[in-house]
């Protein structure tokens, strides 16, 4: 467990491209776009695993009640 005198590992950019099952060029379009949260320590970017997982959560969308039901 995480905690403030031990935090989780921060992420590359390859290893969110892995979480994620995305490509690095996405990722770092993603990074542009300021679409994903993320740190910039020493002019590298990483990625706090707690704040991607809040970034996903967030992201989601829920089911549909009739999923052969396209919204126009």
């Amino acid at each position: 467990m995480a905690t403030i005198d031990n935090p989780p590992p921060l992420l590359t950019i390859d290893q969110l491209a892995d979480r994620l099952c995305t490509t690095i060029r996405h990722v770092r379009r993603l990074i542009a776009e300021r679409r994903v949260p993320y740190i910039k320590v020493g002019g590298r970017v990483r990625f706090d695993p707690e704040d991607i997982e809040g970034w996903l959560r967030a992201s989601r969308r829920p089911l549909s009640a009739d999923p052969g039901r396209r919204s126009s």
